[in-house]
């Protein structure tokens, strides 16, 4: 008797309204749509962060590389996106590597802020002389 009771309980089951499978499946691809755009939002985020660290870099910045390297940037190269690093000391010698900006993994460089155009409020002089006129007028 049991069997039957679940036998007829799955198959009341498998009769459910394809709608609500719809609706499952829409929210699904809604949710990683969803997902998918914030995650660009913030690559891109990131992305604009990492370029304008790496603009900053200017001669004299202190820069750790990928590779594991400290030194100091004594040259910038723009065209090529490269610089040249200075590491040692004058006790052990001195000595000079050029990079590509992009291996820069740590620099104390900070890139900097952006300025915010505020638009100043327009001063409107017909009403300045306006109020002149109604003050020289009640006198």
């Amino acid at each position: 008797m049991n069997l039957i009771a679940l036998l007829d309980a799955a198959e009341g089951t498998q009769k459910q309204n394809p709608l609500y499978t719809y609706i499952f499946l829409g929210a699904i691809i809604v949710l990683f749509i969803v997902f998918l755009v914030i995650n660009n939002r913030k690559a891109k985020k990131k992305e604009e962060e990492t370029k304008s660290m790496l603009d900053a870099i200017k001669p004299g910045n202190k820069v750790k590389t990928i590779g594991g390297i400290c030194g100091i940037v004594k040259e910038v190269d723009k065209e090529d996106n490269t610089f040249v690093l200075e590491t040692g000391s004058e006790a052990t010698g001195k000595s000079y590597i050029k990079f590509d900006k992009q291996a820069v993994y740590q620099t104390d460089a900070k890139p900097e802020p952006k300025e915010e155009v505020k638009a100043e409020p327009a001063i409107e002089e017909p009403v300045k002389e306006e109020a002149e006129k109604s003050n020289e007028e009640t006198k």
